[in-house]
C-alpha cells in the first residue's frame, strides 16, 4: 500500500469518528394563557355544535384554542379553520 492510500483510508476513519453536532436545545413553547372571555367565547360555540360526533368536537375544540392563544377572535379561527 502506498502513503497516499494509507492517509487516504486515516482520512476516512477519522470523518466517520467524528460525533455529530449536538441538537439545538428544545425552545420552550410560549402560549398565552386563554383569557376567561375566550373561555366562555369558545364554550358558547361549542354547545352551538350539536351535529359533530365526540371526537370531532374534540379535534373542533383542539384547532379553535390552538387558534385562541395565538390571539385570534373565535370567529376568526372558526374562518380560519373552514377557509
Amino acid at each position: 500500500m502506498s502513503d497516499l492510500e494509507e492517509t487516504k483510508i486515516v482520512d476516512d476513519m477519522e470523518q466517520k469518528a467524528t460525533p455529530a453536532p449536538a441538537p439545538a436545545p428544545k425552545k420552550k413553547r410560549e402560549g398565552i394563557k386563554m383569557t376567561d372571555k375566550a373561555k366562555s367565547d369558545l364554550k358558547k360555540y361549542m354547545d352551538k355544535q350539536t351535529n359533530l360526533s365526540v371526537s370531532e368536537k374534540r379535534s373542533l375544540r383542539m384547532k379553535l384554542m390552538a387558534r385562541q392563544r395565538k390571539g385570534m377572535s373565535i370567529n376568526k379561527a372558526v374562518k380560519d379553520i373552514a377557509g
